[in-house]
Order: C-alpha cells, then structure tokens, then sequence
C-alpha cells in the first residue's frame, strides 16, 4: 500500500491529527518553532489530517448586510471557544459566519459542506436531527436525500412544509463514514446548537433521533408526548421522535412519529401542548 493509500485510508477511520517528530511547546510562538511545524512524521506512523479546511465565508463589504465573523479569536479548549464565539453572535447570521470560521473541530477538515439551519427562523417550530449523512454532507443542507423527502411527506400530512419551519442538524459537520460523533465532538459543538434555539427562541421544538434526544434530554424515559427542553433559553416544550433513517428502515417506528406529528398539529390549532 503506498503511502497516499494509506492516509486515505486513514482519514476513512477517522484520523483527524497528525504526529510531529518532535515535541511542540503550544507556549512559544509558532516563529520560533519552524523546523517542528515542518517535520511530520512519515506516513507508516503519521494520523492523517485530512483534507484541507474548507474556506470561511469571505468577509462582507460594508452594506452588503452579510454577517462578519467575530473580531476576537477566543481563548481556551475548542469547546470553550466554541463557547465563546457562539454566545458573541446576535442573530443567525452571525451564527452562521462564527460556525464558517470555527477550526476547533477536525469534522470540518474531512466534512464536504457545513450543514447550517434552514428555514423559516421565524416559524416558531425547529426540526433537530441526527448529525449531517452522506446526503446532507454533499447539499450542505439538513434532512436532505431520500430521508428528507419522507419527512417533506410526514410534515404534508398535517398540513406543513420545511420552508415554513425551521430544521437543523445535531452538529454542522459529518463524521468521517457516518460514525457517531465521540463525546469529545458534542462538547465542541454543541454550543452552537444551543445558541441556535435561543437567537429562534422556538415555541415547539421536535427532535428526530436517539443521539439528538441523548444530548438535548438526557436520562428521559421513552414515550411520545410534550416534555420541557431546558437551557439558556429557558423551556419550551418539545417533542422526542425517532430518527429519519430509523423511520426509513423501520417501518413499524412510525406510529410513534405520526402521534407525535398530532400532537403537534393539535398545539400548533391551539390545544394545550400536554
């Protein structure tokens, strides 16, 4: 196997660091240290870095009225400038842009597309689901594929589209071949999803999936019905479906995601949420 052999192959088991030859002092500028940032080990031991970063969205001009990443670059662990940067953004957009400069997660490095809100962020209703799949990977948009076009017809059967609702992915990126995203990757991007409920302050959020309802409810108990989604945007009640490629394989799982669709129909005319 040569040695390009090798790092693809590597990247495909989700290597997302590579080895120096020598150690890095993290304390002493970057200048000082060329011949270590130089040097990489070679690819019988090396861990593929993966593709190259994909670009930030390119800075506005003024009175363009896109959003500009944050001046600042944060401090601390990626989770904690995850953090930070994801509580500096006032509105989607700027969410968006902080998420497009964000090099704290090596998901980006392997991931094709970041995979970022869509919708109405007005509707009043969020979609949350799994982490991005092949399909969401390659569009760059959430519940794309063959699962999307199935929920496009749960959501008509109660008299709704995606364009007046507002869905989201778990994270922005897809793990290298559809892994789960270690505990590790949650911590770092989670806080963008939180930051996205409060900037949509929804009044009914839906949650397609186990891993999703583990990191949003964890420890409740199964069962389909109205249960408080807490955190820095205070409670709103949402509901916990099963997942979009557990519903495409699984038919009998349905039932479940067609009461919980009528409970919503029902909220959404009015009728008390539990």
């Amino acid at each position: 196997m040569d040695a390009l052999a090798l790092l693809n192959l590597q990247i495909a088991w989700g290597a997302d660091e590579a080895l120096l030859e020598a150690p890095l002092d993290r304390f002493v500028a970057p200048a000082s240290q060329p011949a270590a940032l130089g040097r990489v080990a070679s690819p019988e031991t090396a861990l593929a870095p993966g593709p190259s970063p994909m670009p930030a969205s390119p800075a506005p001009t003024p009175g363009s009225g896109g959003a500009r990443p944050p001046a600042e670059t944060p401090r601390g662990s990626p989770a904690e400038r995850a953090l930070a940067l994801a509580l500096q953004a006032q509105d989607l957009p700027a969410l968006r842009a902080a998420i497009d400069a964000f090099d704290g997660c090596a998901l980006r490095q392997t991931a094709s597309h970041t995979v970022f809100a869509e919708g109405d962020a007005a509707a009043g209703v969020l979609l949350i689901g799994d982490p991005p799949g092949a399909e969401e990977d390659r569009s760059g948009r959430p519940f794309a594929g063959a699962e999307g076009a199935l929920l496009d017809r749960m959501l008509g059967s109660i008299g709704l589209r995606r364009e007046a609702l507002l869905l989201t992915p778990l994270i922005p990126w897809r793990p290298p071949g559809g892994r789960p995203p270690s505990a590790a990757e949650l911590a770092i991007c989670l806080p963008f999803l939180h930051r996205l409920i409060a900037l949509a302050d929804p009044q009914r959020v839906l949650i397609f999936g186990t891993l999703p309802a583990r990191a949003l409810h964890p420890g409740r108990r199964r069962g389909v019905g109205w249960v408080d989604l807490a955190g820095s945007w205070g409670t709103r009640p949402s509901l916990v479906l099963p997942g979009m490629s557990a519903l495409s394989k699984t038919p009998a799982l349905r039932k479940d995601a067609w009461l919980g669709l009528r409970l919503l129909r029902r909220a959404l005319d009015g009728a008390e949420p539990n």
